[in-house]
């Protein structure tokens, strides 16, 4: 089956791509503005290591105005940009429920979270990665409702406890990413 995507709708164009590019990650987003926001984006992915640079496509409130986070982004420059596993899940998945923008997402869920670098936005309690980092630019997608935004990497966050092996800084955690449209753990190693 060849499916032209030019004939296609955007829901249909969407499962179709969330259900093949797998696993996606999920970036926790921090940014803080006229209140302290999180949200998460599936839509998430490195670029390069030089510069270190991931790309979060944030798209649209339903009215056409831009969500916090990318209003935050232009605005303050800075973001978080957690990695969560199993514990964080089912505050993540209320983080993402619309609420107006002078209201925290943090506040309002009751996610308690601690500063681990000053100049940026705080981390949820208990996330064990974390990417701080600043915005570099954003990509025009011509007339589309979402916008890839381009973060620098300044400083990476890791909680000792995941460093499997601190000369070659070696992990050993389990992030949660969408495949298709549920979460799932990424633990398994396969061996060939």
């Amino acid at each position: 089956m060849l499916i032209d995507f030019h004939g296609t709708s955007a829901p249909e164009r969407y499962r179709l791509m969330t259900d093949i590019v797998t696993p996606r990650p999920i970036a926790w987003v921090v940014t803080e503005g006229v209140v302290t926001n999180i949200a998460p984006f599936s839509y998430f992915t490195p670029i390069s290591s030089e510069p270190a640079t991931v790309l979060i496509s944030i798209g649209h409130r339903p009215d056409g105005t831009p969500k916090d986070t990318l209003r935050n982004l232009r605005k303050t420059k800075r973001c978080t940009v957690c990695i969560l596993e199993t514990d964080h899940l089912d505050p993540m998945i209320h983080s993402a429920k619309p609420l107006p923008s002078e209201e925290s997402e943090l506040e309002h869920f009751g996610i308690p979270t601690r500063t681990i670098f000053e100049g940026y936005p705080p981390i949820p309690v208990g996330i064990r990665a974390a990417l701080l980092g600043t915005y570099l630019q954003e990509v025009d997608l011509h007339g589309s409702r979402t916008v890839p935004v381009i973060i620098e990497i300044d400083h990476v966050y890791l909680d000792e406890a995941i460093i499997r092996d601190p000369e070659k800084l070696e992990l050993s955690f389990d992030p949660v990413a969408r495949m298709g449209g549920t979460y799932r753990a990424l633990g398994e190693t396969l061996d060939f």
